[in-house]
């Protein structure tokens, strides 16, 4: 379903929204932050129904939400449930799983779906289609195959292995299955075995060497706002993992422009996040896409304020302004990673490596801490010595 017809535009106090998503979400934490900051009245729907979300003084109201598995029955009447509680006028989904189920039922659901439909979900999760629909506007992207007998046997050179798409309807298995690259097709056939096992449909994927990067916007009538470009020059888990720093850059005006054909052919609105390999050749190769609240969201909240108010009022049907492009030189951290990689990576040893890490955390926005909403970073330190007795720590409402 498209957004809705306009309607006339409610009250910012009025607005309700629903993040479902799992407890340490941190791109939902963010997006709380975020659509709280706008005015909205925000609530999250978790499995454990307590954590680091509900901790966040954003978050008005925490509620048991199982994730979408097997015939999708617990979790739309978790997410019905909640709607009903809360009186939410829109929900988000935090995951890619939790994005495509409440597209796939989104007839089921008694309330507005921040999120397109399923066939332009399944276009921009499904990494084959993905590829495909990138070739088709002349978007770089790496060779990718379904690991076949005949693509195993004909396989040469390292390979990334990765699974096809993460959630498709009357799945089971109870979690993502991450990308991981082999120096041969030798060493990767356990991996391909072991998706298979679990019911994954394993892929085969070039890899590409390059500066990972992304370029964030919302998405309507064919034009990208409201855009942030970001690189990344440090990752967690290391060598290819996600970003334990990133910074604002200029939007490249011709990635852009691609990328807009990219979500016009794939019938794609609202948030959005293409994460990009740059090679030395200057070649923008596409890897991941993102329509959903992605990790390192706290920058672009940040550096662009008000991506995630104009996605909750795009699926409401409400007018939204011009948004304009994100500055150059905004930074991020996710310190905890950038900490962990440091500790393997050690550039220019230890205590360099380390004290390099401190400095950028200080000038930086972060993807959990916040001096005015403390709650969720205690919440994680307390649960770390206390693995078996999770707390949630709920400072008053600002």
């Amino acid at each position: 379903m498209d957004p809705q017809p306009r309607i006339d535009d409610a009250s910012p106090a009025h607005r309700r929204a629903l993040i479902v998503s799992t407890s340490r979400d941190r791109g939902a934490l963010a997006a709380a932050r975020s659509l709280r900051a706008a005015g909205w009245t925000v609530g999250v729907g978790t499995p454990e129904g307590r954590g680091m979300l509900c901790s966040s003084r954003a978050v008005a109201a925490c509620h048991t939400v199982p994730r979408p598995r097997g015939d999708g029955k617990a979790f739309i009447e978790g997410v019905s449930a909640a709607v009903k509680a809360g009186g939410y006028d829109v929900v988000f989904g935090g995951g890619d799983d939790w994005m495509a189920a409440l597209a796939t039922y989104r007839h089921q659901i008694p309330t507005t779906v921040a999120h397109p439909s399923p066939d332009a979900v399944e276009r921009a999760l499904d990494k084959v289609l993905l590829a495909e629909s990138a070739g088709r506007v002349g978007l770089a992207a790496p060779r990718t195959v379904p690991a076949t007998p005949e693509a195993i046997a004909d396989w040469d050179g390292p390979v990334v292995v990765k699974s096809r798409a993460h959630w498709s309807p009357g799945q089971t298995r109870p979690h993502r299955i991450e990308a991981r690259l082999f120096d041969s097709m030798t060493a990767a056939k356990e991996r391909v075995n072991h998706m298979e096992e679990l019911g994954a449909e394993p892929l085969l994927q070039e890899p590409i060497r390059g500066q990972l990067g992304a370029l964030i916007g919302f998405f309507r009538d064919g034009h990208l706002e409201g855009r942030v470009q970001q690189e990344t020059p440090r990752l967690w888990p290391t060598p290819n993992g996600a970003s334990a720093r990133a910074q604002t850059v200029a939007v490249d005006a011709a990635l852009a422009e691609k990328v807009e054909a990219l979500l016009t052919d794939i019938g794609w609105w609202g948030l959005v996040e293409l994460q990009f390999l740059t090679d030395d050749d200057g070649v923008s190769h596409l890897i991941d896409f993102n329509g959903r609240f992605f990790g390192s969201i706290a920058l672009t909240n940040a550096a662009r304020p008000g991506l995630a108010d104009a996605w909750g009022r795009l699926a409401l049907g409400e007018t939204v302004p011009h948004l304009a492009d994100a500055p150059a030189g905004f930074r991020y951290a996710w310190t905890a990673g950038d900490l962990r990689r440091a500790r393997i990576e050690r550039r220019g040893g230890l205590v360099a490596d380390l004290a390099d890490t401190i400095r950028w955390a200080s000038r930086a926005q972060h993807s959990v801490w916040d001096v005015k909403d403390p709650g969720p970073t205690m919440n994680l330190i307390f649960a770390r010595f206390n693995r078996d007795k999770p707390v949630t720590l709920r400072p008053s409402a600002a």
